[in-house]
């Protein structure tokens, strides 16, 4: 069992992407739980894709890729604050607009690159096995900053996700807020790129923190639950990924709705099973 246990952690690329993953996991997990609570998977999702001009530009140019997926996510996640600011657009118009938009213009772009399916394939699928020493620090500062962050402001976010009128009533800088958390939730995605990828950036961000949120009462309770869920679900599936020879990113996300099936029946006064049971009582 320790052999089987430590047979992968013999070569430094799977230790890089086992520190890689669980940071996501982490990371994504505990943002995540504000994109459950305030039904943003929608808008995880576009933000995701959205990234996708930043990072063909930045391959053009020659660039950082990581950089160009930063800023793009950056500015899409300001536009749609922007634009639903007034409340004349709604935000997930808004979302659909942009996303579109965004989608189209990285498609169009990444249609002139002749080498596209080999050189950004990465970015569309992940490639957890390829983070080197400066991308696995890179993920680690934003990490960083993102948990920091949610720490320092973390009851003026519980204020404006509960409860907007009484974030008003206080004064709190609602959009200054709602737009850092869109912030916050484009570095979450970008960190999360060399890890699972554009296409299943949104699993990580949504599927923990709904496994916790079916285990948990309490906000603080729900963000613990859900690092855990994300933590395990990296570690089982870069083990997975390891003995099954299978995409990494795949392996993580699909482990991560193993855990959510499991709470989803077995939960505690919410699960399945759970209701089952109460009804069956009821009826006697």
């Amino acid at each position: 069992m320790m052999q089987w246990f430590l047979a992968p952690l013999g070569y430094t690329f799977m230790q890089r992407g086992l520190l890689a993953a669980l940071i996501v996991g982490v990371v994504c997990a505990v943002i995540g739980s504000y994109v459950v609570l305030r039904s943003m998977a929608y808008l995880g999702d576009a933000l995701a894709h959205a990234i996708l001009p930043g990072v063909a530009v930045a391959y053009l140019m020659g660039g950082n890729l990581t950089l160009g997926a930063l800023v793009a996510a950056i500015l899409v996640a300001l536009g749609i604050g922007a634009l639903s600011r007034q409340g004349t657009i709604k935000e997930d118009t808004a979302i659909g607009i942009l996303f579109a938009a965004a989608l189209s213009l990285g498609v169009a772009l990444i249609s002139s690159i002749r080498s596209y399916a080999v050189d950004l394939s990465h970015i569309l699928f992940g490639n957890v096995l390829g983070v080197s020493d400066k991308d696995l620090i890179l993920t680690a500062l934003l990490g960083a900053v993102i948990l920091l962050t949610i720490l320092l402001l973390y009851r003026p976010f519980l204020v404006l996700s509960f409860d907007p009128v009484l974030a008003t009533t206080l004064r709190l800088p609602r959009e200054l807020l709602r737009n850092l958390l869109l912030v916050l939730l484009a570095l979450a995605i970008v960190v999360s790129l060399q890890t699972v990828g554009v296409g299943l950036v949104a699993a990580m961000l949504v599927t923990p923190a709904a496994t916790a949120y079916l285990l948990a009462r309490r906000l603080p309770a729900m963000m613990a639950l859900a690092a855990l869920f994300g933590a395990l679900s990296s570690v089982t599936g870069m083990y997975a990924s390891y003995y099954l020879n299978v995409a990494s990113g795949a392996a993580i996300v699909l482990t991560a709705t193993a855990f959510f099936l499991l709470a989803f029946f077995l939960a505690p006064r919410k699960g399945v099973l759970w209701g089952w049971v109460h009804r069956l009582r009821r009826s006697d």
